[in-house]
């Protein structure tokens, strides 16, 4: 069901949603003209059109189409509200197609996708998702040609990153759809990251909080420094030495001891999506109970005690290693100086880290572990 919206039709759409979709949904739904488009936009009726063609030609992507057609549904529906002068949308129609898509933000798809993405930069790294799928789930595969799971998200999420072209499914006709992250991808995570690292040096406030950073300077002069956690890396230390052979030729690290490293990770991102204001990592590895978060979700209050309890039996040094590499990715050069350790031991003392880890989880949580999420 179609109705004419008019010119205006784009502000119906999420802030997230790029324009070229914008116009080939009005165009194909609203029935507005290329040219009425290009004079909304100011530009020349032949990039609207480019615009249009493209995006009809993306139709074959499962994640872009479902995420054309929620959207094309919201559209709609809050036309229809509008006419009708409602201040709740009542089309039964339309319920099960509107009722999440209006709600990501460009915050929430930020956040995610930096997980993502990071991922998905890894070697042998893609995104698979099937029809019946809620969840997309990052897979990598290891030199074995073994499948290990890295990250999960939500589909509306995949669906927002498709439709920004950051993945890509080169097979769509495929019962399991597999994406890979594009180039346009690789350049978001650097803008992301980029972000994330002007946050931590205070340079994002330079501009509206003086006294902030007057204050900081005091204490670089005393020797305190900001508390950065940086996420730069796109690739795990982990993976880098799971690929380095030992003097009998096995991995330097087993497959179990990665997956140790991952399952901790897990939850830390966990506790960084749910907790985005938790800064207390540091203390964790000193045995010192961080302050509880208001209103912060259950799965990352479990994931955090979780990570307090793996750390206090790894104990300071080890848990320190594991929490560095595993979690804030800093690579192993960067963790030895950190610690104060001698050049090339600092992968000899992480392998001895996650054997302790791998025996913690082994210990408490069995081969598996809880269902996280």
């Amino acid at each position: 069901m179609t109705t004419p919206l008019g010119p205006t039709a784009s502000q119906a759409f999420p802030p997230w949603v790029p324009e070229a979709a914008r116009n080939y949904i009005v165009h194909t739904e609203a029935g507005l003209s290329i040219r009425a488009l290009a004079r909304a936009g100011n530009c020349h009726p032949s990039t609207v059109l480019r615009q249009v063609r493209r995006f009809e030609g993306r139709r074959d992507d499962p994640l872009v189409d479902s995420a054309l057609r929620m959207l094309s549904t919201h559209m709609v529906a809050r036309s229809l509200a509008k006419e009708r002068e409602t201040k709740r949308m009542n089309v039964e129609c339309f319920k099960s197609e509107t009722a999440r898509p209006v709600s990501l933000t460009q915050d929430e798809i930020d956040q995610d996708a930096k997980r993502i993405l990071r991922r998905l930069c890894e070697q042998g790294a893609l995104l698979a998702i099937a029809a019946e799928m809620e969840t997309a789930v990052v897979v990598r595969l290891t030199d074995a040609g073994e499948q290990v799971r890295t990250a999960l998200v939500d589909r509306q999420i995949a669906q927002a990153m498709a439709l920004k072209d950051w993945i890509t499914c080169p097979e769509p006709d495929s019962r399991i759809a597999r994406y890979f992250i594009t180039n346009a991808g690789r350049a978001a995570l650097r803008r992301l990251t980029a972000q994330d690292e002007n946050r931590a040096s205070g340079f994002a406030e330079r501009h509206t909080d003086p006294d902030d950073d007057a204050a900081w300077d005091i204490a670089a002069i005393e020797g305190i420094t900001r508390p950065q956690h940086r996420h730069i890396a796109t690739e795990s230390p982990l993976i880098g030495l799971s690929r380095r052979k030992d003097r009998s030729g096995q991995p330097f690290l087993p497959r179990d001891l990665v997956a140790a490293g991952e399952r901790l990770r897990e939850d830390y991102e966990l506790v960084e999506v749910g907790m985005s204001g938790f800064d207390g990592w540091e203390g964790l590895t000193r045995g010192q109970d961080p302050l509880p978060l208001p209103n912060a979700p259950k799965a990352a209050l479990d994931a955090l005690n979780r990570i307090k309890d793996a750390l206090a039996d790894l104990g300071p040094g080890l848990g320190d290693v594991v929490l560095r590499c595993c979690c804030f990715l800093e690579g192993l050069e960067h963790t030895e100086k950190a610690m104060g350790w001698s050049a090339r031991s600092g992968k000899i003392v992480l392998r001895i880290a996650l054997q302790r880890l791998k025996r913690h989880y082994d210990d408490t949580q069995g081969r598996f572990g809880p269902m996280i999420g």
